[in-house]
């Protein structure tokens, strides 16, 4: 074993942060028994450096994160802090000055992913970040290792704690959304603002990134579809148990079926209660990956947290820490596909439309004909009424988004239809 350490810069000590540095600590002699030398804390980049950071050398916190990434001696910096800039210039200084880099930024790599890697592979160092989707689960590593020989046709997962947590208290309780977020977030499970969750740009950014990295092409945050869950209501919940099924926010990313474009989307979603993803409970994440030789894989744990985070976080740090010592770089970007990323218009899936109608002979032939005329055929109808109003649920075939907000918008103006309750996709056949 080598006996000089290999130095790491961490940049950011809040929940994550702070966790890396005590498992660095206390896991010492096993991290340098897998690495095949000591790890060494050279530095930790703080906002705040007043605040007592326990089991961490005072002498090692500084305010200067940019000094701190332009040591020479730097092996590997490990960036959590998050957000777009200072992060951006700090991890691209970094490289430029000699230094791998670890980082669970998931927002940094959905919107610059390309440039980051581009940054790395010019300076020949690595770019590792197994943090910044789902947690502690081993999820990019076999994206894009384990299955580099294989074909990725369709990733499905729940990657957000907190909007799972919210769903499934929905799901098993009854409550409405308002009160199963009070819940999430006197737990904990949910920020004072919940927006980045709830609306869904969380997910959109890792779904961002697993799209890239399974299709082989660049996705940009931009490029994913995103529909927040906020107007899921228990009403919502009811219809979807008559279905079998349950409600959950996913992030999906496909293949087009003549394999010439991807698509890259997050949205609440019914799926049937047969489908594994359906019995993820509480804030745990489960992602579900198909692809040609190997069928369907699941990938299930803890998606958030400190503890979780900072494994996957030293999980990379060890193997960049190898490859340092090897004089090797592990893989970069792939995006020899160069697929184009088809928009929202064009997927193709189920749908579930709750509608509020004249209770009265015909309406039901009305509705038959306007989705007839749009090319959307239909599954099955129920038809609930009284008192003049009635509630009328349809659920289709599969049919392309752009012929159903066709059909919905005719659907409006038919004077017998008093409004749309509710549209609500139907996933995970």
């Amino acid at each position: 074993m080598r006996t000089r350490p290999l130095k790491v810069a961490l940049l950011g000590c809040g929940v994550v942060g702070s966790e890396v540095a005590r498992i660095m600590t206390t896991h010492a002699d096993d991290l340098a028994a897998r690495i095949g030398a000591p790890v060494e804390l050279a530095g930790v980049a703080v906002r705040r450096p007043s605040k007592v950071r326990e089991g961490i050398d005072p002498a090692l916190i500084t305010t200067d994160a940019t000094a701190l990434v332009k040591r020479g001696d730097i092996d590997v910096v490990v960036e959590v802090i998050g957000g777009i800039e200072p992060a951006r210039a700090l991890i691209t200084t970094a490289f430029e000055h000699g230094a791998s880099v670890v980082s669970a930024n998931k927002a940094l790599l959905a919107q610059d992913g390309a440039a980051l890697h581009a940054a790395a592979e010019a300076n020949n160092k690595d770019l590792y970040y197994e943090a910044a989707v789902a947690g502690a689960i081993p999820l990019i590593r076999p994206l894009r290792e384990s299955l580099a020989g294989d074909k990725v046709n369709r990733v499905l997962g729940i990657v957000n704690g907190t909007t799972n947590f919210i769903l499934d208290k929905m799901d098993s309780t009854g409550a409405g959304y308002q009160e199963a977020l009070d819940e999430a977030t006197a737990l904990g499970y949910a920020e004072a603002d919940p927006t980045a969750d709830v609306e869904g740009f969380d997910a959109a950014a890792k779904a961002a990134i697993l799209a890239g990295i399974a299709f082989h092409t660049r996705v940009r945050l931009d490029d994913v579809y995103r529909e927040g869950m906020t107007e899921v209501t228990a009403a919502d919940f009811a219809s979807a148990k008559e279905m079998g099924c349950t409600i959950k926010l996913l992030a999906i990313c496909e293949r087009a079926g003549d394999g010439a474009s991807v698509t890259a989307r997050v949205h609440p979603a019914m799926i049937p209660l047969s489908h594994p993803l359906a019995s993820v409970r509480g804030a745990y994440n489960a992602v579900f990956v198909e692809s040609d030789a190997s069928g369907q894989l699941m990938f299930y744990g803890p998606g958030a947290g400190g503890s979780p985070t900072a494994s996957a976080v030293l999980g990379d740090l060890v193997a960049v820490c190898r490859n340092r010592l090897s004089g090797a770089t592990g893989p970069g970007e792939s995006a020899y596909a160069a697929l184009p990323v088809s928009p929202m218009g064009e997927v193709v899936t189920r749908y579930h439309i709750s509608l509020d109608v004249a209770d009265k002979p015909g309406v039901l032939a009305q509705v038959a004909t306007v989705f007839a005329e749009h090319g959307v055929s239909i599954d099955t109808v129920r038809q609930q009424g009284k008192d003049g109003e009635a509630s009328l649920v349809v659920v289709t075939h599969r049919a392309s988004d752009a012929a159903l907000g066709g059909t919905v918008e005719a659907l409006r103006k038919l004077d017998t239809v008093r409004g749309v309750a509710s549209i609500m996709r139907v996933e995970g056949e």
